[in-house]
Formats: structure tokens, sequence, C-alpha cells
């Protein structure tokens, strides 16, 4: 018995709560995960996992040997990523989520550049803006939009930040006017944003004299893709508040006008979010860096163009 190999696979199976997952995430057959664990407790002479058809949960005894596990494992893995060898290098598969809007306007177009710097790694790109369970769903990290709440399982790194900016295609400020002040936005329409945290729309934010102020739209179509939201304020079928690096293009090409400029919201935060009790291998530590590095340089063109425009 392989006892570091063991120990690797045990740990994974504890924290994914699947031998199936576990198996997947290592690139190994479920039988081996299965065979490890149950040649592991024999070693030990205890049982380390409870087992039901539905549902994996730890021994007291399985969670004493866990937390010595995963202190072994993460010492290791912290010297051996501090020589030049191939143990300190990106490498394997990185499972990766984040919103769809960020993924295409602002991820995807650097995609070559991280793939020409870590030619070792497999990255996997998911998109959605929902709460997701990191280490149960075997994904690496997520970047994510908004203040993020404190956690006692996840680490957020800030990476970048961008605002909200208001905005209508030139046709329906024609037809309906340009809203001035807030007061004015209850003679508008607006599209709405379905959030699928809240299965509601969206209600816009802004800050006056110091304080916030919230107000919910008036709105006859609402959506919950933001490609979709954005074309809808193309076409001109009502005002939108969209993060600013969703609409740079569209303002910079006149087919969204800024509105109610003076009337702004603290930026908004994206993070890197990934789990504290796992040590920050370096193929993550790559990408949360490199990712970094993107957003930044991109930052400089949302608050140009929008400004620009407005």
């Amino acid at each position: 018995m392989d006892r570091f190999q063991t120990m690797q696979i045990f740990a994974r199976v504890v924290e994914m709560h699947s031998f199936g997952r576990a198996a997947d995430s290592l690139s190994l057959p479920a039988s081996r995960v299965t065979r490890a664990v149950k040649e592991l407790e024999a070693f030990l002479g205890v049982c380390l996992l409870r087992r039901t058809t539905r549902h994996i949960s730890l021994t007291p005894e399985g969670t004493q040997y866990y937390d010595h596990c995963r202190r072994l494992l993460t010492d290791i893995e912290s010297v051996e990523s501090g020589f030049p060898g191939s143990a300190g290098r990106p490498r394997g598969r990185l499972r990766v989520d984040m919103t769809l809007s960020l993924a295409r306007l602002v991820v995807l177009p650097r995609i070559k550049d991280f793939q020409s710097r870590f030619q070792d790694v497999e990255l996997t790109l998911t998109m959605s803006d929902r709460t997701v369970e990191l280490v149960q769903e075997g994904i690496d990290c997520v970047i994510r939009a908004g203040t993020p709440e404190d956690s006692p399982t996840l680490v957020a790194k800030r990476i970048g930040a961008f605002e909200w900016v208001t905005c209508a295609s030139p046709d329906y400020l024609a037809e309906h006017g340009e809203p001035l002040t807030l007061e004015d936005l209850a003679d508008h329409e607006a599209v709405g944003y379905l959030s699928s945290r809240t299965a509601r729309s969206l209600e816009w934010h802004f800050v006056v004299d110091g304080e916030d102020r919230c107000l919910r739209m008036r709105e006859r179509l609402i959506v919950n893709d933001t490609d979709a939201y954005v074309a809808c304020a193309v076409e001109g079928l009502g005002l939108i508040r969209a993060g600013s690096y969703m609409v740079r293009e569209q303002l910079a090409r006149g087919q969204l006008r800024q509105v109610l400029a003076n009337y702004r919201s603290p930026a908004v935060p994206l993070s890197v979010l990934y789990p504290k009790n796992r040590y920050l291998s370096p193929t993550v530590r790559a990408f949360v860096d490199w990712v970094g590095e993107v957003v930044h340089e991109a930052q400089a063109s949302w608050r140009l163009e929008t400004n620009v425009a407005s």
C-alpha cells in the first residue's frame, strides 16, 4: 500500500463526499479508490467512514485521521512547491467557475495567453452565478462579484472591481426622454434581470448624500442572461443597469448611452474564492495571479470608455 497516495485518496473522498467524484478528480478508477480506503481501514484496524447508499460521513476515528492527513499533506505540498522541480510547477486539472459575462468579455479573449504560459494545465471553465459547493463539486476556485460574505471555509482574494452603469438606447431616450434624477425613473420602464440566487429581479441601488437608495423599477420584460439583458437595451426595450465591463463596447459604438451619470454606487468588487482548508496549489495560485493581471489591465478600459460615453 502506498501510504502517501492512500492518504490523498482518503482525504479527497472525505472532501468530495463521494467515492465516484473523488475518483474522477484524481483520474483514478472508482474501484481503485474504494479498494484504497478499505485497505487503509484494514491497516489501521478501525472504520473511518460510515457508508450508506446516498451519504458518506466520518466516524470519530475517521475525523481524527483526516485532520492529521490534511495537515501532513498540506505540509508536504508546501515544502515541495518551494523547489524548482515539477512539484512546484502548475500542472494537472483545474476547474474554475465564473459568470458567463465575465468569461465571454474578459477571460476568454485572453485564455490563449494562459494556455501558452501554463501548458501542463488542463483547464475546465464553467459559467454560472449560483452558489457552489467548491470541494463537493470538485471546483478549485470561483470568481464572483460583490462583497464576499465572511466564511469559515473560503478565502476571498480581490482581483478588481467594476461600476454600475445606467443606460439605454438612443431610440428609447428619443421616445421617452432622458431621466435626470432618480425621481424621473418613475416615468420609465426597465428591463429586469432575474437573479438565480433570489428568483427575483434585481433592485437598483444608488448612493445619494452618503445614503443608500434602493429602487424597484417598472418592468414588463425580465431576462436571466446578461447577453440578452444588454441586447434588450440595445433594441430600445427599456433602461438597464449593468456592470461597466458588460456594456463598454455598446457605449463606445453609440448603441447605448449612459444616463444618471451623477448618481453612482460604490464599486463592485470582483474576487476569487477558494477553499480555506486546502493548500493553495501552484496551479490554483497561477490562475489566481493570471486572472488578477487580466482584470487589472481590463479595468482601465472599463473606466475610460464609460466616462467618454457619459
